[in-house]
């Protein structure tokens, strides 16, 4: 492996930018998929993240990708996707506090 090489660089870029982005984006998710039941008070806070992490472990190991692959099919060509398309994917997506933080202003 070439650690001076220019592509190597772009890639591990692009990486830890998706590493973050599934990250800060995750934080949301995990608000949004607990609110319900905490509001409504059927589960304590501690118990609707306990119940949230089970339920999301158990579906993205058991249940495979099925979904995501029936939702994509065809939905790009992948003769268009390239390292700079990717990477502008991810930018181009504030995370949901920033983009309140713009609404204000």
């Amino acid at each position: 492996m070439d650690f001076s090489s220019p592509t190597f660089w772009i890639v591990a870029g692009i990486i830890f930018t998706a590493l973050v982005f599934d990250y800060l984006n995750g934080f949301h998710d995990a608000a949004n998929s607990i609110a319900t039941v905490v509001s409504t008070r059927v589960l304590t806070p501690g118990k609707a993240v306990l119940w949230a992490a089970f339920f999301n472990f158990a579906a993205a190991f058991g249940f495979g990708v099925g979904v995501a692959k029936t939702i994509g099919k065809d939905m790009i060509k992948l003769e268009y996707v390239t390292q700079e398309v990717i990477l502008a994917g991810l930018l181009g997506d504030r995370p949901p506090f920033l983009q309140r933080a713009a609404t204000r202003v």
